[in-house]
């Protein structure tokens, strides 16, 4: 059975987390960076549930000249990260602080790169990646949503328009210097948002757990473990939506998921979330939603691949009794894996999605990356073969 590969693990980011950290800690953590930041941020809920104005009075308090770069939609875009280097540049910016969700921490990292760089950053970073031999600016993270991953990593995913392009870097210079993670901030969630966020997380472990090597490791222990939580707080959520337990575990959960932490030894089975980039970038759907309607049909053509590992899966995530035996068990991990999609509410088709013509399948399977890191090389055929399915 074939070892864990050889790694090096590296996380930059200083985490504070809990009720009032922000409100505690910001102010000293702002010190070091400079009079001017830019304040990165979304379509306007911080300013509804009163979390803008209690930033904005800690950076005044803390003296500081605020440049905003509001409307930071889902799915950050090439243009706006253009639009936030351009502020940065002309502001002549110290550090961005990031308030937010996953988008927002992504168009941050990305326009802290951009910003420094005097180049084509996508071309250079993003379309291929490339070697970040540059400081770029600091970023700093108040997080206020579930997809709160990559406040611990140098990961940021843009979509290019133009190119119809939906692709993710990590870079671990792009990781943010410091994250505030306050359970209270994600109160205004909706059930759907929350839904997305623990799903898309829970699939990105899913990636690394059944990328190679599948013998005994340590990653895949606590990915199990991680996996097995995440879905408890989710249905807990669903239970009770202001149940502070569940959501302060679904948060932390996702964070140390993301952190690199349960892929390291391991090649990361990236197709599934490629595919799900791409249905991103031409439906503009959440990447929750476009992995709910993949993952299912994704796993039933790796499972004759590794039926062992779904097994396990079953047993370690979904609790299923090992009396089952090893065949049974590893088909009922699908069916739990369904189960839980629609105790959700996630969509569980193209069609829902907004694809509405089968013939678009056919360029939406050319525009997907192919992944190595999986138990079998997906050509372009079979990602055809699977959206076919997915349709209906």
């Amino acid at each position: 059975m074939a070892p864990m590969n050889n790694f090096i693990y590296e996380n930059a980011t200083k985490v504070y987390f809990g009720r009032g950290c922000v409100k505690e800690y910001l102010t000293c953590l702002l010190g070091p960076y400079g009079g001017t930041v830019l304040l990165a941020y979304g379509c306007g809920s911080i300013k509804r549930n009163g979390i803008y104005q209690q930033i904005m009075d800690i950076l005044r308090q803390a003296g500081k000249e605020v440049v905003e770069l509001p409307n930071i939609a889902p799915n950050p875009t090439y243009r706006k990260v253009l639009e936030g280097a351009a502020l940065a540049r002309a502001h002549h910016v110290d550090m961005i602080l990031a308030v937010g969700g996953g988008s927002v921490m992504d168009c941050a990292k990305a326009i802290s790169l951009a910003a420094k760089y005097p180049g084509d950053w996508w071309q250079e970073f993003w379309a291929r990646p490339g070697v970040l031999d540059f400081d770029p600016l600091p970023v700093g993270v108040v997080a206020t949503g579930m997809s709160c991953g990559g406040a611990c990593n140098g990961c940021a995913i843009v979509t290019n328009g133009d190119q119809k392009q939906k692709t993710g870097r990590d870079y671990p210079k792009l990781n943010p210097r410091f994250a505030l993670l306050d359970p209270a901030y994600t109160g205004s969630l909706s059930a759907h948002q929350v839904a997305c966020a623990g799903f898309a997380a829970l699939c990105h472990m899913m990636g690394a757990y059944f990328g190679r090597p599948n013998g005994e490791n340590v990653s895949d222990t606590l990915a199990e473990a991680l996996m097995a939580q995440l879905v408890r707080s989710l249905r807990a959520i669903l239970a009770d939506p202001q149940d502070d337990n569940a959501r302060s575990n679904l948060m932390w959960a996702v964070c140390v998921a993301e952190s690199r932490m349960v892929r390291l030894g391991k090649r990361w089975d990236w197709q599934c979330l490629t595919m799900a980039n791409q249905l991103a970038a031409y439906t503009n759907c959440s990447h929750g939603e476009a992995l709910a309607v993949l993952q299912p049909v994704y796993c039933r053509h790796i499972f004759p691949d590794a039926p062992g590992k779904f097994a396990r899966f079953a047993r370690q995530v979904w609790g299923l009794p090992p009396q089952l035996g090893e065949e049974a068990l590893a088909k009922e991990s699908l069916s739990a894996l369904t189960a839980l999609i629609q105790q959700l509410n996630l969509p569980t088709t193209l069609r829902r999605l907004g694809i509405s013509e089968k013939g678009q399948l056919r360029e939406i399977a050319a525009s997907c990356g192919i992944s190595a890191g999986g138990s079998h090389t997906i050509s372009h055929r079979e990602i055809l073969e699977m959206l076919k399915e997915c349709y209906e």
